[in-house]
Order: structure tokens, then sequence, then C-alpha cells
């Protein structure tokens, strides 16, 4: 039995993306296995490999602040669109209302989670938004999944020139690029507030450019 206030899931929430096209994935399964991201509430962690090369995986955030913002667990991409929240929140011109205090925050998600007993998948109402601004999001979107978000993170002994193991070497032997996607966390792409993935988008979008 669950303790009060704590989380336990079957199956995580994620993205076509974040699953990967691995036809025989196999979830490994933690109960109460960290605290979420966002809420701070212990959850049940989920970790698996989405494919071939392919880095781990593993849930980010709880299922009730996934619901809440209708994002998948590991990469905090909005599921419809699987765009940024603050590119969905600016087009569909929605008022955020999670608070972000850890006080507020965690007394918010506790009414969420009555809200989400036994009703819809999400609080994000999609049926009440423009059509044009749906239409809109659609165009900034993939058409189909982009599987190379999986790959493996950077090596930092490569990049110092100190790594010898080769082939061996889980990690990728890239050199880093520095630019503004570099700085990324996930409460500010959670809350839709300064992720700058989000803001390169919409200056692409604005400019008429290609979004990807």
């Amino acid at each position: 039995m669950a303790r009060q206030g704590w989380e336990q899931a079957d199956f995580p929430i994620l993205c076509e993306t974040c699953l990967g096209d691995n036809p025989y994935i196999r979830m490994q399964k933690e109960g109460y296995g960290k605290e979420c991201k966002i809420c701070g509430r212990p959850f049940t962690i989920f970790r698996w490999l989405p494919g071939a090369g392919m880095r781990y995986k593993k849930t980010e955030i709880c299922q009730t602040c996934s619901k809440i913002k209708n994002v998948c667990q590991t990469c905090i991409l909005d599921l419809e669109f699987g765009l940024p929240v603050q590119v969905r929140d600016t087009v569909l011109q929605t008022q955020d209302d999670v608070p972000r205090s850890d006080v507020n925050n965690q007394v918010f998600v506790a009414k969420a989670e009555k809200a989400l007993a036994g009703k819809p998948e999400s609080l994000v109402d999609y049926g009440k938004a423009d059509s044009a601004a749906k239409e809109a999001l659609k165009r900034m979107a993939r058409s189909e999944p982009y599987y190379k978000r999986n790959k493996p993170h950077l090596c930092s002994f490569y990049a110092k020139g100190e790594c010898r193991r080769g082939d061996e070497c889980p990690f990728r032997h890239e050199l880093p690029v520095e630019n503004d996607l570099s700085h990324q966390n996930i409460k500010d792409r959670y809350f839709g507030h300064n992720d700058p993935v989000a803001k390169r988008m919409m200056n692409n979008a604005g400019s008429g450019s290609d979004a990807h």
C-alpha cells in the first residue's frame, strides 16, 4: 500500500520518442525510487533502453505532475504536439496557474490528484483551444519521432583528450558545442519559463524559418 502522498504506477507516461523504436523493450521498475523533480514526492521510477546504440532513459517527474501539464515523464515535452510547454502555452494563450514554491506546489498537486481521479488523462483541455492556434502548433511539431534525442551523452573524458575506452565507451566521442541550448533544466521546461529550446523555436517560427 502506498504511503500517504507517495505515488505507485504500473507503466510510465511517455512520448513516442522517449519510448524508442525497440519492439522488445524491457521496462525496469523501482517503487518510490526517487523524488519527483517538480513536487518532491517519492514516485515509481521506470528505466529502459529505447533502442540499439541509445542510452538508458528514466522517468524524471511523477505521473500527477505529468498529467497536470500533459507532458512526457522523461523529456517534459507536451504529449499532444511534442513541443515545449512554453511554446504550447504561448501559442494557445493559456495561463499557467501551477505554483512554483515548494509548499504551494505540494498543495496544488494534492488537489490535482483528486481532480484527476477517474477523469481524463490530463488537466490540459485542447478542445477549448482556438483551431488556428492548434494548426500553428501542428506546423511547429515534428511529423515523426526524433530518436536521435536518445543518443548517449557526450563523453567528458573525450572532450579533455583523456578517454582510453575507444569503441567500448558508452558515451559519445564528440566535442561539446557551447550555446544557449547547453543550459537547460527540468523545472524551466515544466513551468514554461526561460526554456532556451522554446525561445529558439518561437524565434524561428516568428522569422518564418524552419523550427527544426
